[in-house]
């Protein structure tokens, strides 16, 4: 009798612990995936570059802290029709092409020019906005009245932009690079700098929140159109860009953030391609 109630003992032990494994494997997966498991359906992520202080195209919102602006609903709008999120970064602008250039971003979308020397370090888009440069000086400036009047004046610029560059071919101009746009713009209302060349939209944006300090003055320096960088080779990013937007283009979308962001259509036909 001894023995069988030893066996019966064992086998209700038995029992008992595989009750129990049963249980705490329950309790702890919770229906979700084991360690290592990956969700194949999960969406891709990309970095997403930009310097916040070039609005209308990408600013803080002063009132939600979020970032916001023309580029940043752009490129979510592009991941959302081409499936796939982004991750925003804000960095100085002078940072963004080279970090696209080596991996450490994904995306650059910051008002980025296409030019012959961006083009030898990243891969650009389809050209998604016509832009251009122009300059400002305090709103009482009444001796600059065009870019010819900046001869052997000093100007502030951002650093890393075209208009820096730009800037830099004036005959005898003292130019002066800040991070910021706000900085140069600074500068400029506090005397020490007599006018800011910089892209148009951004000029426009800051002289109609500040028209009692500046003014813009002479016309359009020179036409240049934004495109979005990517990494060099990287054909399967950029097809999804120019993909989404394609179609942004062709649902309306695109022509609703431009209105949004800039007050009027976009242009029908940008160069080379359709935006």
């Amino acid at each position: 009798m001894r023995k069988v109630f030893r066996y019966l003992l064992i086998v209700m032990l038995i029992g008992l612990f595989g009750a129990f494994g049963v249980g705490c494997s329950s309790d702890n997966n919770n229906g979700t995936p084991a360690a290592g498991d990956k969700d194949t359906k999960e969406k891709p992520k990309y970095t997403v570059a930009f310097e916040a202080t070039f609005a209308p195209l990408e600013f803080r919102d002063e009132k939600t802290g979020e970032f916001t602006g023309f580029d940043i609903e752009l490129i979510k709008a592009i991941g959302e029709v081409e499936g796939f999120d982004v991750e925003l970064k804000d960095m100085g602008f002078d940072g963004i092409v080279s970090s696209v250039k080596t991996g450490n971003i994904d995306i650059g979308a910051s008002g980025l020019t296409i030019d012959e020397d961006r083009l030898e370090s990243v891969d650009f888009s389809t050209p998604y906005y016509k832009a251009g440069l122009s300059v400002v000086v305090r709103a009482n400036e009444d001796k600059i009245k065009s870019v010819k009047d900046l001869k052997g004046k000093k100007i502030a610029v951002q650093i890393g932009t075209t208009g820096s560059k730009y800037a830099k071919t004036i005959e005898g101009a003292n130019v002066t690079d800040f991070d910021q746009v706000t900085d140069a713009l600074m500068e400029v209302k506090n005397g020490g700098a007599d006018a800011l060349v910089n892209d148009n939209p951004v000029n426009q944006y800051y002289v109609s929140k500040s028209k009692k300090d500046y003014k813009i003055v002479g016309d359009i320096l020179e036409s240049e159109y934004y495109g979005i960088a990517v990494k060099k080779g990287n054909t399967k990013l950029l097809e999804k860009i120019n993909n989404g937007l394609k179609k942004l283009k062709e649902s309306g979308e695109y022509a609703k953030l431009y209105k949004k962001w800039f007050g009027e259509e976009p242009p029908e036909f940008l160069p080379g391609k359709e935006a």
